[in-house]
């Protein structure tokens, strides 16, 4: 059978994917976002994750096609694939927990469709469990088929690095896994076609979910830990980076730096395991006090920054603040669970009037989904304080010094400025 794949959320995570597959498949690529499917098809992707000779490349107009890709919001189009891979968001609200509705949305989407024989494949980042128990009724439900007799299911976590022009994801060893051993196998050959980097086929479905949650939660811990020793040298008055240079030279230290944990994975998914631990009865220790200290970096950074205003005699009410950066990490366009954020709301706080400058942000989106003002220009006067919240390399060009009034403060968070600096974690 000729195998024709529907990717289902054309995001971060989706596109490469679909345009990966695009190089040797027929790929339809569904979004219900229609302004998305419209830029799309124009050949250009505003996340910058797939470059747009890459993308116009494998670009369809129809769905008549031996290999390539077709972007559409039209469930028809999508009808004669029969395997179809899932890779919309999975959020946390505002008191940290879980946000199925994407897949629960995306899973009904699929039902509508789905055929004798079809293998359904979730990369959506999730605690374990969620992809047999919560979303296999729903297709169940929707497409009146029976799970493992009429239907099969596959789990391959997502390992996109927004940003990342190295580790893409054709170079990223992936992790697959299917409801039975021989839908595993179909699964993991599936993926192995364009994956170079090779695939791991992990023994259920559970495992690779579990996998997927606690790469991050390991990397969050890290950094949790380095965040604490900054904020101990800082009383101490000693240089963290310093510190973490001399403690390198260690064969296996491993090289974690302090900063801000945000982003769709790092700071989200250690929340998933541990949601998943309460049903069982177990309060996670260790994984919710790395979480509670990268998730209250912003307001340390804020408080420190105003710290040293008031050591320099620099007034607060009304001080013109200038914040370099708003997205979630460097040389990306990605603002999703910025916690660049967290320190411009704890400045607002203290009545300064603050200009966030990021070459890399759509004003609209910040707009939109935080109500903050940014500009792409960075604004000819001076600032009683800078702070550096996002290493865009674009900052190392900018004479930032020439910025500061006379007696301002330089604070960086990232260890990233060459010129002397204030403050830095």
């Amino acid at each position: 059978m000729k195998i024709k794949i529907a990717v289902i959320g054309l995001g971060y995570v989706g596109l490469p994917l679909a345009r990966l597959f695009a190089t040797k498949y027929h790929v339809v690529g569904f979004d219900i976002n229609t302004k998305r499917v419209k830029e799309l098809q124009s050949g250009i992707d505003s996340t910058l994750e797939v470059n747009n000779e890459d993308l116009q490349s494998v670009l369809k107009n129809n769905t008549n096609f031996e290999k390539g890709l077709f972007c559409t919001d039209d469930i028809d189009s999508i009808k004669d694939c029969n395997y179809y891979i899932v890779t919309v968001p999975t959020p946390v609200d505002s008191t940290n927990r879980p946000i199925l509705t994407p897949l629960y949305k995306a899973s009904e989407t699929v039902g509508q469709v789905l055929k004798k024989g079809d293998i359904v494949i979730y990369e959506s980042t999730v605690y374990p469990g969620v992809t047999e128990e919560e979303c296999v009724p729903v297709l169940e439900n929707m497409s009146s088929l029976t799970f493992n007799e009429d239907f099969f299911i596959g789990y391959s976590p997502e390992r996109i690095n927004p940003g990342d022009k190295e580790h893409t994801v054709d170079k990223i060893l992936k992790v697959t896994s299917g409801s039975t051993p021989d839908v595993g196998q179909k699964v993991d050959e599936l993926y192995a076609s364009v994956i170079v980097a090779g695939t791991h086929l992990a023994p259920t479905i559970k495992v690779a979910e579990a996998a997927k949650v606690i790469e991050n939660s390991q990397r969050d811990i890290n950094i949790a830990f380095v965040n604490e020793l900054a904020k101990i040298f800082n009383l101490m008055e000693i240089d963290t980076n310093a510190v973490l240079e001399a403690a390198s030279t260690k064969w296996n230290f491993l090289p974690f730096k302090p900063g801000l944990v945000g982003g769709h994975c790092i700071g989200v998914d250690p929340y998933y395991l541990a949601q998943k631990a309460q049903t069982f009865g177990y309060h996670p220790e260790i994984i919710l006090a790395g979480r509670r200290m990268n998730d209250g970096m912003g307001k340390y950074v804020a408080s420190e920054v105003i710290k040293l205003m008031v050591q320099k005699d620099v007034k607060i009410k009304n001080s013109e603040v200038l914040v370099l950066g708003i997205t979630f990490k460097e040389n990306c366009p990605d603002v999703r669970n910025t916690k660049s954020v967290d320190v411009v709301s704890n400045l607002n706080t203290y009545g300064v009037n603050l200009t966030i400058y990021d070459p890399w942000a759509s004003s609209i989106e910040v707009m939109e989904e935080y109500g903050l003002k940014t500009t792409s220009n960075l604004p000819d006067k001076k600032y009683e304080a800078i702070v550096l919240t996002v290493a865009h390399r674009e900052f190392k060009e900018i004479d930032i010094r020439s910025y500061l009034k006379e007696g301002g403060i330089l604070y960086d968070v990232k260890g990233f400025l060459t010129c002397n600096v204030e403050g830095r974690l």
